[in-house]
């Protein structure tokens, strides 16, 4: 045998031999999810025509300029307590820690935005009176926004927006710990819907963390929160040493919102 026949010989063999072996493919690991990134901006306005003029912008302009910057769904919402001071909260989803600069930069340099007279507004009569933002990096246990039932439909929603706030960096990776390890499950096998989680890179009141729930109305919150906290799986993790709130988390904030009648969440 010639030395070319008997390498190939030899290669088919191995292959052979190999195939016989190994009877399934072998396929790469999935990749991650990839984690989007989240700008969360509540807005202060003025009672009064604030609103509506804030309103009027967000609608005709800022969510057209947004979704054609790339970012998609625009969350808007206003307090469900109407006796509370004026304000909207403004929920961005970007791709990546990369996209959230050049989608702000895209939407800043929209026509739209840049012609429209609530941009322009003078310092005597502003579009608001001042802004907060957090940048919140999405849970690996629920790494993209999840658009809620009742959005799709079109049907009223009750939201609750809810932060952790911990005593260090520490304590604040072990409660969203907890969450990626099972109490996220907990929420949706409980009735709870997520829209999101994130863990804070930078705002206020840090090192938090931050989710928004979604409910038909008060009703069904109060009794999807009763059925969380008899859940035994719940009562276990929560008394775990080590993921005890007494030893990770020293406020809890809640807020309830309405959204705005062209938001996308």
């Amino acid at each position: 045998m010639n030395r070319r026949r008997f390498l190939k010989t030899s290669i088919a063999t191995t292959t052979a031999t190999w195939v016989t072996m190994n009877p399934e493919p072998v396929r790469a690991a999935p990749a991650p999810a990839l984690r989007e990134v989240y700008e969360l901006e509540t807005y202060s306005l003025r009672p009064g025509t604030m609103s509506e003029r804030f309103d009027e912008f967000y609608r005709d302009v800022a969510v057209v300029a947004w979704n054609r910057a790339g970012v998609r769904p625009v969350g808007v919402f206003r307090p469900a307590d109407d006796a509370a001071p004026p304000s909207r909260a403004v929920l961005l989803p970007f791709p990546d820690w990369p996209a959230a600069r050049s989608c702000r930069e895209k939407f800043e340099a929209d026509p739209l935005v840049a012609q429209a007279g609530f941009s322009r507004a003078p310092a005597t009569d502003p579009g608001f009176i001042r802004k907060e933002s957090s940048l919140l990096l999405a849970f690996a246990g629920l790494p993209r926004i999840a658009i809620p039932a009742q959005t799709r439909a079109g049907k009223p929603r009750l939201f609750e927006l809810r932060t952790y706030e911990s005593h260090s960096r520490r304590a604040n990776q072990k409660k969203v710990a907890m969450f990626n390890e099972g109490e996220i499950a907990i929420f949706q096998r409980t009735g709870l819907q997520p829209v999101f989680f994130g863990e804070a890179w930078s705002g206020p009141q840090l090192p938090k963390l931050t989710y928004l729930l979604v409910f038909d109305d008060r009703a069904s919150r109060d009794r999807n929160w009763q059925q969380f906290v008899a859940d035994p799986d719940w009562k276990k993790m929560s008394t775990t040493p080590g993921y005890t709130d007494a030893e990770i988390v020293s406020r809890i904030t809640n807020v309830f919102l309405h959204p705005t009648s062209y938001s996308q969440i």
